[in-house]
């Protein structure tokens, strides 16, 4: 399940649609232009209050899964802590992947 979800994570990151890093990814949330945000396991207490919190206010979906390695793998960089999925298309179908 996981291969998947990561291959299609890849796929939607060389289609340009998504964003990565916390201030990025926190203005994707407030400006209302991503329904998914993918946040690794591994991020700071402080972060993932933040934004567990951005999130619930702005109702999006927010996915914890993976590590910064394998987030930042699956896109192609070193390591990424969030990432903010900007297709509903690819939102959809990556929440369906993580079931």
């Amino acid at each position: 399940m996981n291969d998947k979800f990561f291959s299609l994570l890849g796929l939607a990151y060389r289609a340009k649609k998504i964003t990565t890093g916390e201030e990025l990814v926190l203005k994707a949330v407030r400006r209302k232009q991503t329904s998914l945000v993918i946040m690794s396991t591994d991020v700071s207490e402080s972060t993932a209050k933040k934004i567990r919190s951005k999130c619930e206010y702005y109702d999006v979906a927010l996915c914890e899964i993976g590590t910064r390695e394998q987030l930042g793998g699956a896109i192609g960089k070193e390591s990424r802590a969030l990432l903010a999925v900007l297709d509903k298309g690819f939102s959809k179908k990556l929440s369906e992947l993580l079931g």
